[in-house]
Parts: C-alpha cells; structure tokens; sequence
C-alpha cells in the first residue's frame, strides 16, 4: 500500500504522466547485476552467467536479469555483483580515473564502492566509508569478495572524517540516506515507515553530509550527490541550498532516472565541481612490522612480491593502498589488504588475498567442478590428490578461497561466515 500523501504528491509534481509512473507499482521490481571487471571481461562473464536479459543503457558493465544469483558460484567468485540498475548511475556520474583517490562516504552494503573500484582498475585509492558498524561489516565483506585490493574500510562519522581528509580526495560519491521512495516497490516496509517528515528530517541530514564531503574534496576535485528517493526536496532541493551555501561549487550534470521512463527502480545523481586547485596529502604511514613470516609464506606459496606500506594490528598483518597514509586516529576494519596472520611459527593467509590474486599468482591451485564447488562452500574438505601446502581453489580458473592439501586430501579453509 503506497502512502496516500506520496501519492498526492507524486500526481501534482508529475501530472499527464501520473498513471504511467502508478502503472509501475502493478508490475514486479527490476532485477540486475554487474560484472566485476577487475576480475573479469564482460563477454568471459556472460559466458558463465547466461541469464543476461539485456544490457543497462547508462552502465558498459550493467546487466538485467530475473533470477536470484547470490549463491551462483559467479557471484560467491566474485564475478558479478546483484545491483539494482538505476542504481548504477551514481559511479558511472563520477567516473574515476585509475590513480584517483575516491571517497564513498556512505558506502554500504558496498554496491556503488566496487562499481567504482572497478573503474579505478586496481590503481589509486578507494576509501569506503558506513557509519553504522554492522553495516561496515557487510560492506568489508562485499569489498573481499570483489577482490578489491586497493580500498580502506573505514567506520566513522562524516563530521569526523573531515578533519583527517582535508582537501584529500580528488572524487566522493555521497549516496546519502534518504527516505527511499524508490524502494517502495521492492520494500513494502520502507513504504510504510515513509511520513513527509521523515523526508524533510532526511533533506538536513543530507545537507549535513555534504557539508563535510565537501571539507575532504580537493580544489578541482568532483563530488556525485546520489539518492534512491523521488523527493524534490531531498533531491534538487539539496543541491540548491548546497550551491546557494558553497559559490566553490558548480553543477556540471544531473539525472533523475523514473520508473515509468527507465527500466528501474529509480535514482536521482547530481554532479558538481569545486573551484581552486588546494589538496592537501596525509602523513606517511610509520610502521614496519615484522614480515619475516608472510615474506616465508609467499616465497612459498605465490608467484609474486607484494610491496608498499605494511600494517600490523595485534596478529593481523594488512597491506595499505599506496597513498592513504597514517592510520592513527582513524577507524578502519579493513585497512587495505587482509594479507592474513602472523602467528607462532606460521602464517595463515586470509580470504581476502585468495580472493584478490588471479590463478596464475599461485604455485599451486586446484579448479573445481561446479558440484565440488558446492561441497567447497559447505564447508567439506576434498578428496583431491595435490602437492601438499596451500592450495588456492578456483572454479572455471577464478579463485573461490583457500585450501591446504595433504595425503590425498585437501582441507577446506573457507571463512564459516561463507559457508552454508
């Protein structure tokens, strides 16, 4: 049931085009995905993932489809990411470039931050931000997942981050919390919990958080302010008072994507650029932990030298994406590379650097039938003759995550959390 104000207002703000915009609410939601081209092309994934019903119009990597794929081995590989299409408009806005340093400063569950860190190519510096830590929790997992290598997972407060990022980011996307009318078809209950005041408490909020989003943005840098709502006032509203508050800033673009005249749900993106040429750069990282451990294991193990900015917290060992400095003060789950954990005697690498390596970075690795996959995922060891030592498993050549082989069995070494 839509709610009778929404509707009132839809009707004056759309007029002849009302009963088109209603129409969409009879039908079911649009489903799509996108290919993770840091892992793959798009043509090798389609070839795996046959479900394609089209490609998304505003997005090369965007797909529509009808199925549920969170437990297809493409997505646990991370092949492919389910993202509501319209949705994908907000990264293709920004657009950065490989070596750009790039702030999603509401980054979960993580849909748009590996959009954009498969623009960024591996190169440069994503830095994904949630406030809410069980969120971040989910976001770290959709970073891993993709292989991301190059992003930081930070938990913290907007107002906080802006006084330990000044002028330090080139892009920032601002997917900001919103009254999520464009869920309503999706959602029934972000339907019923929607009032007229909630979006006008949403439309400050907003306002709030790209006020210190624009503190971090460099001169010359650019800045994506992004919604899944159809509410003028938390849309072109905000970008008004932003613009009215901040001359820095120009509109260079702005979209608005409807149900009833894109094949999606709905989203609204506005793009601005910040006059001046001030950036400022962050405080080297100062550690240097103890690498005697994992250097035994990749001499072992992998077929390349990882380098750059190590971090050690407690037993875990990470590896930090150049450029994004000193870690004090700042709250980070997953401050880069999870490399894994220096413990007595041994090191027992994570999820996240199988799952950020290709098969040919590996001395040994063992590809996987879809069923094996399967029994892989429920947590069984395999019956799988190979050379003793850590084993990356693969399915169709892309890793899955870890096993360790001895005496004719490979032992499964899959987080429980994936499992199941």
């Amino acid at each position: 049931m839509l709610p009778k104000e929404f509707l009132n207002r839809m009707k004056t703000e759309l007029g002849d085009d009302f009963p088109a915009f209603l129409a969409e609410y009879g039908k079911p939601p649009v489903r799509g995905f996108r290919v993770n081209t840091l892992k793959s092309g798009v043509q090798e994934t389609l070839a795996l993932f046959p479900y394609s019903l089209g490609p998304v119009k505003w997005c090369e990597s965007g797909f529509y489809y009808d199925i549920r794929a969170g437990r297809h081995l493409c997505s646990r590989a991370g092949l492919i990411y389910s993202q509501e299409p319209s949705a994908m408009i907000a990264a293709e806005l920004l657009a950065p470039e490989p070596g750009d340093k790039v702030l999603d400063l509401c980054a979960a569950p993580g849909g748009k931050s590996t959009q954009l860190a498969s623009m960024l190519g591996g190169q440069g510096l994503l830095v994904s931000n949630e406030i809410v830590s069980s969120r971040a929790a989910v976001l770290t997992e959709n970073i891993e997942r993709m292989g991301v290598a190059n992003a930081v997972v930070t938990n913290m407060a907007p107002e906080k981050m802006e006084g330990d990022f000044p002028l330090f980011f080139d892009k920032i996307l601002v997917d900001a919390p919103c009254s999520g009318e464009g869920m309503f078809r999706r959602d029934p209950a972000a339907a019923a919990e929607w009032s007229p005041e909630h979006s006008r408490s949403c439309a400050v909020r907003q306002l709030n958080i790209l006020q210190s989003a624009i503190k971090m943005l460099r001169g010359g840098g650019e800045l994506v302010y992004s919604t899944c709502t159809f509410a003028q006032e938390e849309n072109e509203g905000v970008c008004e008072k932003l613009l009215t508050a901040h001359p820095e800033l120009e509109m260079t673009a702005q979209k608005r994507l409807m149900p009833h005249t894109c094949k999606g749900e709905g989203h609204f993106a506005a793009k601005f650029i910040k006059s001046g040429g001030e950036r400022l750069d962050r405080k080297p990282h100062a550690g240097k932990p103890d690498l005697t451990l994992y250097r035994q294991f990749e001499r072992e193990n992998l077929n390349l030298e990882l380098n750059g900015d190590f971090a050690a917290f407690g037993e875990r060992l990470y590896l930090l994406p150049e450029g994004f400095g000193a870690l004090k003060g700042i709250k980070a789950p997953r401050p880069g590379l999870y490399l894994g954990d220096c413990k007595k005697g041994r090191f027992e690498p994570a999820h996240h650097l199988c799952m950020a390596l290709k098969k040919e970075n590996f001395r040994r690795s063992c590809d996987l039938n879809g069923g094996e996959a399967e029994e892989y995922y429920c947590g069984a060891a395999l019956n799988k003759d190979g050379e003793k030592g850590w084993t990356a498993l693969t399915w169709e050549g892309y890793p899955l995550g870890w096993g360790k082989a001895a005496d004719g069995l490979i032992k499964n070494h899959l987080p429980k959390y994936l499992r199941g």
